[in-house]
Order: C-alpha cells, then sequence, then structure tokens
C-alpha cells in the first residue's frame, strides 16, 4: 500500500472517531439511550444497522473459503436464516417492540416467574455476553488480522513485527473500536452503521466488478471456474435431472452432502438460538419508534442482506478460484485480489470500506454483550437502585471486558469458516422453544433453560476434535443436536409446573400474541390479540418466495443460467403479488365470542 491509501484510511477512522465523540452526549443520559438509542430509530437506520451487523470483514473471506470448498450451494449455511428472518417481519417484529424489554434476556422475566425465570436470565445474560458473543468478535477479529496480514499493511509501515504481527493487530483493532464504541454507544453504532454499510457495500462491487474484468468478464469466468474445480461449483441447488421429469436427484459431484443441504433449509433456521430474531437484531427491533417501524426495518434488513450484498462476494469467490487454484488459504482470495488489482486511492478506499464492515459487526457486538453485563447481571442482580450515570459507567466498563475477552477468542482461533460452524453448532437446539414460547403458555422457564444448556454443551461436543462421538457430516450433527436438545427441555417442561396463571396473563395483556396457545388467557382477560396469525403466516410463505426468489434468479442470470433466472423470478413475481394482495387484507382478526 502507498503513502496515499493511507491517507484515505486515516481520514476515515477520524470521521468515524468524530461520530463517535460527538454522539457520546447523547448516548451518556441514560442506560436506554446507551443501548438502546432511546427507543427512537427510524426504519432505514435501524434496519441498515442491522445488515451493517452481518457484513463483517469476515464475511467475504468465510465466502472466498465456502464457495471453493463447498461451491456456491455451501451458501445456503447462511441464507437459510432468512427464512428466519422473514418470519422475523411479520410473526415477532411487533411483539418485540411491544415487550418494551432492553435485551432478549430480560424477556425471560416477563414471559416466566420466580427464581428459575432469574436463574434463566442471569445464564443467558451470560452465556450470552460472554461465550457466544466473544468467540463472535473474535472471529470477526480473526478476520481482520488475516487482511492486515495479506495486505502486508504493518510492512507497508515500514515495521517488521515478525511472529508478534497478529498480537499487535489484534491489540491494534481491539483499542480503536472499543474508544469509538464505548464513547458513543447504541447511537454512534447505529449513525457510523449507515455509513460503514454502503462503503463497505461500494468496496465489496468495486472488487467484484475489476475482479470479473480481469479474467475477461463473466463469459470467460464461468466455464473457466467449472475446470478449476472437482465439485459443482456453480449449482445453486446441485440437483441433476435423470430420465422422466419428476427424476431429479442429489449431485454426486455436489460441495455439500444432501443431508447437510437438508439441515439447511429445514432446520437449521427454527433451531438456531436466533428463531425469534436474534441478540442484535431484537436490539435494534426494540429501539425501533414503533412496532410499525420495527417491521419495516426488518423488511429493509433482509433486501440488503440477501438481495443486494451476496452477489458481489460469491463473484470474487469464483475469480479467487480461477486466479489462486492452489492457494493453502482459500478465505485469503479476497485480499489476495485486492492487493493485486486495485489501483492505489482505490486500493487505500476498499481497505476502509473492509474496516468499516469489521467495525460495524465488532461495535455491535461489544455494545449488545455490554447490554446484557450491565441490564441483565448488574443491574438486575447487584444493584437494582444503580442511578442511570452509573449504568452507564458500568456499560462503558462491561464494554472493556467483552472486547478483551473477544480479543483472546481472536488470538487464538486459526479458520473462519471453522469458528462460523461452531457458532452454528453451541447455537443449535433451542430455537423451537424460543419460537413455542411466543404461542403456548406451557412453555416454562425451566423448558428454556434445559434447551439453551443442552444445546450448547451437545452443540461443543460435537465440534471437539477427535472425540469421534458425532458423525463427520454437519448436517447430521445439527438434527442429532436439535433432536436431543428437544427430548432434554420437553422432559424438563413436563416434569415441572407451568408458570402462574397471574404471569401467564401479565405476558398476554403487555404482548398480545395470537394463537390457540393463550386463549384460556384470552377469555379470562377479555383482550383481544393484536395479531392474526394466519394472515402473518400466509405473508411469511409469500414473502419467502419473493426474497428468494430475487435473489436466486440475480444468481441464475449472473452464472448464466437463463433458465435457472427466469424460473426464480416467476416464483418471486408470484411471491410479489400474493404479498400484496395479503397486504389489503384486516390486520386484525375478527373477534371471537366472548371476546367483545
Amino acid at each position: 500500500m502507498q503513502t496515499v491509501d493511507w491517507v484515505v484510511i486515516v481520514v476515515y477512522l477520524i470521521i468515524t472517531m468524530a461520530i463517535g465523540i460527538y454522539l457520546s452526549g447523547k448516548a451518556s443520559k441514560s442506560l436506554e439511550d446507551f443501548f438502546l438509542s432511546g427507543r427512537s430509530l427510524t426504519w432505514w437506520l435501524a434496519g441498515t444497522s442491522m445488515a451493517a451487523t452481518t457484513f463483517s470483514i469476515d464475511t467475504p473471506l468465510y465466502i472466498c473459503g465456502i464457495v471453493a470448498t463447498r461451491g456456491i450451494a455451501g451458501n445456503w449455511e447462511w441464507w437459510s436464516f432468512g427464512i428466519a428472518h422473514v418470519v422475523m417481519i411479520y410473526i415477532f417484529a411487533r411483539l418485540w417492540r411491544r415487550s418494551e424489554v432492553v435485551t432478549d434476556a430480560e424477556l425471560t422475566e416477563l414471559r416466566y416467574g420466580g427464581k428459575m425465570a432469574a436463574i434463566l436470565r442471569a445464564t443467558k445474560g451470560f452465556l450470552f455476553a460472554v461465550p457466544i458473543n466473544c468467540i463472535g468478535i473474535g472471529y470477526a477479529m480473526l478476520a481482520m488480522v488475516k487482511v492486515v496480514t495479506a495486505l502486508q499493511l504493518w510492512e507497508s509501515l515500514g515495521l517488521d513485527l515478525g511472529d508478534s504481527g497478529k498480537l499487535w493487530s489484534v491489540i491494534a483493532v481491539s483499542i480503536f473500536v472499543l474508544v469509538y464504541s464505548g464513547f458513543s454507544g447504541l447511537w454512534g453504532v447505529v449513525v457510523t452503521d449507515f455509513f460503514q454499510f454502503f462503503l463497505a457495500l461500494f468496496g465489496a462491487m468495486v472488487v467484484a466488478i475489476m475482479a470479473v474484468n480481469h479474467v475477461g468478464g463473466i463469459q470467460e469466468l464461468i466455464p473457466a471456474v467449472q475446470k478449476a474445480t472437482e465439485i459443482d461449483v456453480l449449482s445453486l441447488i446441485p440437483l441433476t435431472k435423470g430420465e422422466g421429469f419428476f427424476n431429479w436427484r442429489w449431485s454426486d459431484v455436489a460441495g455439500i452432502s444432501l443431508s447437510t443441504f437438508s439441515a439447511y433449509v429445514f432446520v437449521q433456521w427454527w433451531s438456531f438460538r436466533r428463531s425469534d430474531g436474534g441478540g442484535e437484531f431484537i436490539q435494534r427491533l426494540v429501539s425501533a419508534k414503533d412496532e410499525a417501524e420495527a417491521e419495516k426495518a426488518a423488511w429493509f434488513f433482509n433486501i440488503l442482506n440477501y438481495i443486494v450484498r451476496t452477489w458481489p462476494w460469491i463473484l470474487v469467490a469464483l475469480v479467487a478460484i480461477v486466479m489462486y487454484p492452489d492457494l493453502e488459504d482459500p478465505e485469503l482470495g479476497y485480499p489476495k485480489l485486492m492487493l493485486e488489482f486495485l489501483p492505489p486511492v482505490m486500493l487505500g478506499l476498499v481497505v476502509a470500506s473492509l474496516i468499516a464492515a469489521f467495525m460495524s459487526t465488532v461495535s455491535t457486538s461489544i455494545n449488545w454483550g455490554a447490554s446484557y453485563l450491565t441490564n441483565d447481571l448488574y443491574r438486575r442482580f447487584f444493584v437494582p437502585d444503580a442511578t442511570q450515570d452509573q449504568l452507564v459507567l458500568v456499560g462503558r466498563i462491561a464494554s472493556i471486558v467483552v472486547t478483551f475477552i473477544g480479543a483472546i477468542a481472536a488470538f487464538f482461533a486459526k479458520d473462519i469458516s471453522t469458528v462460523f460452524r461452531l457458532v452454528i453448532a453451541i447455537g443449535t437446539g433451542p430455537g423451537l422453544v424460543l419460537i413455542l414460547r411466543w404461542y403456548w403458555w406451557r412453555i416454562n422457564a425451566t423448558a428454556e433453560l434445559a434447551a439453551m444448556i443442552a444445546g450448547f454443551i451437545i452443540g461443543l461436543t460435537s465440534v471437539i476434535p477427535n472425540l469421534n462421538i458425532f458423525p463427520a457430516d454437519f448436517g447430521l450433527r445439527l438434527m442429532i443436536i436439535s433432536g436431543l436438545t428437544a427430548i432434554i427441555w420437553i422432559t424438563a417442561m413436563y416434569l415441572t409446573p407451568p408458570e402462574s396463571e397471574e404471569t401467564l396473563n401479565k405476558f398476554y395483556l403487555k404482548v398480545r400474541p395470537a394463537g390457540i396457545g393463550w386463549r384460556k388467557q384470552q377469555e379470562e382477560t377479555g383482550v383481544k390479540p393484536l395479531q392474526n396469525l394466519r394472515l402473518d403466516g400466509l405473508k411469511v410463505i409469500a414473502s419467502v418466495f419473493l426474497l428468494f426468489g430475487l435473489m436466486l434468479s440475480i444468481g441464475g442470470f449472473l452464472l448464466l443460467k437463463s433458465l435457472t433466472g427466469w424460473l426464480w423470478l416467476i416464483i418471486a413475481v408470484i411471491g410479489g403479488f400474493w404479498l400484496r394482495h395479503l397486504n389489503k387484507q384486516r390486520i386484525f382478526p375478527m373477534p371471537r365470542p366472548g371476546l367483545e
């Protein structure tokens, strides 16, 4: 990198830091201002911040690695979460906003009662803030370290750090992000997220365009990449057609197995711990101005996350396969292409865009993890009468703790894809309980606690090297984790009493969910639900057709598979017209007799 590239990066960092310091005053007013932006976010700001959170520096590296080893179809490992994110739009976004909690852990003492609810809240707050969240911070930092190493940033400054380069890279990125996020709280995070997301998206598109042009365009890239690999790298869904119209079978050269693909599409999205929204997303939903803004924010996130940002990274991954077929670590294909093909100034901009992607994710994770330590542990169990100034101070101290542990995780991590699978494994299992607790009175605190702990322990056991208890196929492992966890939490639920009528009625009156699971509470309180579950369910199906149809049709046309592109586009159009029709119907259900 040249001096002019460093000037671009430094200017970006100064602007970001200035925004954080400027907004620090707003964040210092109260706990809600520091962690929830005063519950005043607009849909476009909240939605962009959600997309920026998932758009980290690790993502293009992860996709380069996954396409090289498992083909484009390997992306269903994260595409499948799109189903849960569509469910979030119509089923959960308004419920979360009505709950008015600070964190999703706090919901446990709204939904459940007694000592077990308090134990669940403390356990959930600790697990999410420390091991789970810090592993996520760690692999984002690992990606940053990989980029710093691949681009030889220390060397371009005339520094030869040798074997200590990784240590100093971790220290440098940790200190900067900590200062920036600790000053400004969620206000600074979401405002800078808005600019960081579009800068990062610009960088991804620049790298994709220049890389594809270098190999002669799409027409040259597609045949070249298929020749360079032994797997069916270009298939969106690797099925092959035999004799007869209905004779389809799984491709023998698919990069992933049928069981793994099936686990992604049919199990993972509802079994994962974010099945009803996810912690960082929930933080944005409860920070929105009102329920309508929360729902629109969830839709905007899905558009940005799946339709807009998917394909630039995949195109770069395909070019990396052609350019570096023998690369020992395929995750480094992305930064190598940047260093080789981007001219001065443009290289600085793209590096700044990757730093932006990194900062948007890690700053969110720091703020989110600190919210658990502050709201669900310190305020709830240690100093219930703490002042707002004390809570903000504790929030900043908690930010330091979370960053420090995340940096340790980054230092010892080696492979982004492996860590990503670890995050999925330890988060699989409790998802069904998290969905059912909103719609079935019988779910109790013991069931959720059992599901969370069992899923974490079984998932962690499944990825321990050389243990050989679980099958090697990742999809089968996910199914086993989900099944064993279900047996444990269902048993625990029926061996313990349900929540009290007082607790159930209080939750129902606060959130007012629909469904037969709350029929008794509807009759006892005489209050109608604020939801038409059947209509919302149909909207989910239509939206899945629309979202995935658009995403896969773009992919089909880009990969020169016109038939695939048109088929998915037709599915998207059907979904769009169906959703438009559903949106014209009544928002709330007709009252049943006795509920007037």
